[in-house]
């Protein structure tokens, strides 16, 4: 269950990305920290070029629809995760069009940002748990070892760039991107540095 084991590891990822950078506009939204863009923006096409693009077609290729070939348990729950799966390319578009709002300077262009980027953190929320709470049990229950063996061999082939393992496709950048990350974003869970205005 190697698979299962990854997509739990890349589950705890994200969410700690969402938490850090929900810090940081909290941080900013205080005065205490100074909007970094080009971070932030870097941040979007992590969130586009991972979770959107490989998380989700590699967790609907080797684990939902094979689940869906052995039992019609959790039909409900799956038709909504792919649904939301397909609407990949609408999150993010809303969350860049805020962003840009904001870094260009539009009069409620942060507090535009932070409603958007609090829909997709509460979004992520909610889809991770149901598939944790209704799907993860069932792959268990159903799964034969030559569907393991192929999830397994599947959800290994593209790793979280961000979990330190080292891709093929030169996303060792995206490792340099979530240092700067925890470097701006406050303590406990960074190292609280980052541009921080004077008081």
């Amino acid at each position: 269950m190697e698979a299962i084991r990854i997509i739990m590891d890349e589950h705890q990822s994200l969410a700690a990305i969402i938490h850090a950078i929900r810090l940081m506009i909290r941080e900013v939204g205080a005065g205490r920290l100074a909007p970094d863009f080009k971070l932030f923006k870097a941040m979007v096409h992590y969130l586009d070029a991972y979770p959107e693009k490989r998380h989700h077609p590699k967790e609907d290729q080797f684990l939902f629809g094979p689940l869906k070939a052995r039992t019609t348990e959790g039909a409900d729950a799956l038709a909504r995760l792919e649904a939301e799966h397909g609407l990949a390319e609408a999150r993010i578009q809303a969350l860049d069009t805020a962003l840009q709002g904001y870094a260009d300077g539009a009069p409620d262009g942060f507090e535009a940002f932070t409603a958007a980027f609090e829909t997709y953190a509460n979004f992520y929320r909610n889809h991770m748990l149901l598939e944790e709470r209704e799907i993860l049990p069932l792959l268990k229950r159903h799964f034969t070892a030559d569907d393991w063996a192929r999830a397994d061999a599947g959800c290994q082939a593209t790793p979280d760039p961000m979990s330190g393992t080292r891709t093929p496709d030169g996303d060792e950048d995206f490792r340099r991107l979530f240092s700067r990350l925890v470097a701006a974003t406050p303590a406990p869970l960074g190292l609280g540095g980052g541009p921080y205005k004077d008081d």
